[in-house]
């Protein structure tokens, strides 16, 4: 039994039914749907396949609204674009006329990036795969040299490290997503770039208001702005759970610092009783490739030594060549890390931040009892789910049986660690 859960990405590699099938049966516990692609009418579809599959095999899945976010990206291409080491491009606005100056012309989404950059800013393109140094900035028209060139394809992100943008982080895409996708019934909902507590704040208010007193989704912060960490302990305080967002991070900071911050993350999650998903390249080479590379299998060994809820996977299902073997490949990883945790685990006391109630006692007694060699599983009986979130962040020994009428809480309980809804 396999304790970690897998958050898999729903595209077109995998929106089929049998390809769902095939997804669910190697081992997908949670669907996740990115609303940087795809209009509702394609996800509206994607939601009814995976409950109408999942329903079929008596296998339940979660579904993961991911929320696009103020991510600025390059526009529509007419073809892609091959950029070279020490050629002259110039960005502009989407909507603008182009720019008729001979230089190779990228259109940019977001306008507030021409308000915020200057000479000598660095913009990093399609997860800091291309880099460009800003020459000049005049108007919503910017000049910059390739210091790192390949090719660029339409909307890809662009990243500015260091750069601050004034712009909302709940965008008005963000809004009607979120209320279409509550709408549909998604069982949590991931916000993009979260900045500080506020962030979170702004997006439950409005989780409150579209629900309109049906039971919310839960509310998972992508930590993948410097500013983020630096707020960590006030965005644990209102949020239901954090997705190590490596892309991101792993690009606005050196990829160096990107280790030990994923492990303070889980390590701050889990003391406060919060989910945590690590996300981004887990098995990155499984786009193309049937075999992960052995860097990839221990990476997603050490997110499960670090003590995640769940690993996830993105283009590799999405998009990839092999999107029912990658899952297979990342259960196995999983079930053979999660075998050896005794001697390699992270060891904190998880049981120290369930906080004081009664749920909380049944599930410091319940790991207890479960290190008797005769209890085979602990069985929890809950309405919200509440009792079985701190029995699974207690961590005991034997796998939890959780058991409600409530169908809300039925698909929400499979994104926590150990519990077979």
């Amino acid at each position: 039994m396999r304790n970690a859960k897998i958050v898999a990405t729903i595209g077109p590699a995998s929106d089929s039914e049998q390809a769902l099938e095939s997804l669910i049966k190697a081992g997908m516990n949670v669907a996740r749907l990115n609303f940087s692609h795809g209009t509702h009418e394609q996800h509206k579809v994607r939601v009814a396949r995976i409950r109408e599959v999942s329903s079929r095999l008596a296998m339940p899945v979660g579904i993961l609204q991911d929320l696009q976010g103020p991510k600025i990206r390059v526009g529509r291409l007419e073809a892609p674009l091959q950029l070279s080491v020490g050629e002259e491009v110039c960005l502009y606005a989407t909507n603008d006329e182009k720019p008729a100056n001979g230089c190779q012309l990228i259109p940019v989404d977001f306008r507030e990036l021409f308000d915020a950059v200057q000479k000598g800013d660095m913009l990093l393109m399609d997860d800091g795969r291309l880099k460009l140094e800003v020459t000049s900035a005049e108007g919503r028209v910017v000049h910059a040299t390739v210091l790192v060139g390949g090719a660029l394809s339409s909307h890809k992100g662009i990243n500015l490290p260091g750069v601050k943008l004034r712009i909302a982080g709940f965008t008005s895409k963000d809004k009607a997503d979120l209320a279409f996708g509550i709408s549909q019934g998604v069982d949590a909902v991931a916000i993009s770039f979260v900045r500080s507590a506020a962030d979170v704040r702004e997006v439950r208010a409005a989780i409150h208001e579209y629900s309109a007193g049906k039971p919310e989704p839960l509310l998972i912060a992508k930590l993948e702005k410097p500013e983020a960490l630096d707020e960590l302990e006030e965005i644990l305080d209102v949020v239901d759970g954090v997705m190590v967002a490596r892309g991101d991070l792993g690009v606005e900071l050196p990829p160096e610092q990107v280790p030990p911050l994923q492990k303070l993350i889980i390590q701050a999650a889990n003391a406060r009783a919060k989910l945590v998903i690590t996300a981004t390249q887990m098995l990155e080479s499984m786009i193309q490739n049937p075999l992960p590379t052995r860097a990839e299998a221990s990476d997603v060994a050490n997110a499960v030594f670090d003590g995640t809820d769940a690993v996830m996977l993105s283009a590799e299902t999405a998009s990839g060549e092999y999107p029912a073997l990658a899952i297979e490949m990342m259960s196995r990883i999983v079930a053979e890390a999660e075998s050896h945790f005794k001697e390699w685990g992270s060891h904190h006391d998880a049981k120290a931040g369930l906080g004081e109630s009664d749920a909380a006692s049944m599930a410091r007694a319940s790991n207890v009892l479960a290190g008797d060699p005769e209890v085979q599983a602990v069985a929890v009986f809950t309405m919200r789910g509440r009792s079985a979130w701190l029995m699974s962040k207690a961590r005991p020994s034997k796998q939890i049986l959780a058991f409600t009428p409530e169908p809300e809480t039925f698909n929400q309980l499979t994104f926590l660690w150990g519990v077979q809804p």
